[in-house]
């Protein structure tokens, strides 16, 4: 799959972490888990540029020896922890456009946390984005349908508006989250039009739960390289137990 277009896949990888200390160059498996991600989209045939968003120089160091670019670091300014990530990818997209004369058609985020995802995920994605009229493709995982919060005295609230008053699942609509998020790609005007990565034509691919782990905390971490050891395994099991 080749195509003329420019597609600029960017890495997001701030240093600050606090629930996972130096989360996006810890091993993960043997390796800097910012390897995986760098690995997987130098494999997309699609992809020209491959650029990892980072303010912190030992990530840059790593990003570099393992093939993705690092123009220049992100400014703290757009790296605490309220940055809001959008923010910094116009900061690139501007420089980028300043400095290089590039600007590319589309602009795919993959996140570093989310070690599960597959190419055949970005892939859906792409074909979806040239197969519909969609502006923005993302991906979510499904979820239950009905989604509670806890106000302050502890009482559940049903937070999304209830379609039906059974308390049976399959009588409601699938629920679905977005899952990390896997991927994010976005056609390049609509979104710098826009300034929102979910614009106003947004379609999805659904991914599979059990690969939808967003490295968040210690226990997400653990349970992701287990999984990660024995993903075809437990794809064969799921296809076993559903035939």
């Amino acid at each position: 799959m080749t195509t003329k277009e420019k597609v600029l896949v960017v890495i997001p990888a701030r240093a600050g972490s606090k629930r996972i200390p130096n989360k996006n160059i810890r091993k993960f498996l043997g390796r800097p888990l910012i390897v995986h991600t760098i690995k997987q989209a130098l494999s997309l045939d699609f992809v020209d540029r491959v650029v990892v968003d980072t303010d912190f120089p030992k990530i840059a160091k790593i990003a570099k020896k393992y093939g993705a670019e690092v123009p220049f670091l992100r400014p703290a300014r757009l790296a605490k922890d309220n940055s809001l990530m959008a923010d910094s990818i116009f900061y690139l997209l501007k420089r980028l456009r300043r400095e290089e004369n590039y600007v590319p058609d589309y602009v795919m985020l993959l996140q570093i946390t989310s070690p599960l995802r597959e190419k055949k995920d970005i892939i859906k994605c792409w074909k979806m984005i040239h197969e519909t009229d969609a502006t923005t493709v993302l991906t979510v995982c499904p979820t239950h349908p009905r989604l509670y919060h806890l106000n302050k005295n502890n009482n559940i609230i049903l937070a999304n508006k209830e379609k039906t008053k059974s308390t049976n699942t399959q009588d409601w609509p699938q629920g679905y989250i977005l899952n990390g998020c896997f991927v994010y790609l976005m056609k390049i005007i609509p979104f710098l039009k826009e300034g929102t990565f979910i614009t106003k034509n947004t379609k999805a691919v659904v991914c599979p739960k059990w690969r939808s782990i967003d490295l968040d905390v210690p226990e997400d971490w653990v349970l992701a390289e287990t999984i990660y050891r024995d993903r075809e395994a437990i794809k064969r099991r799921i296809k076993q137990i559903r035939s």
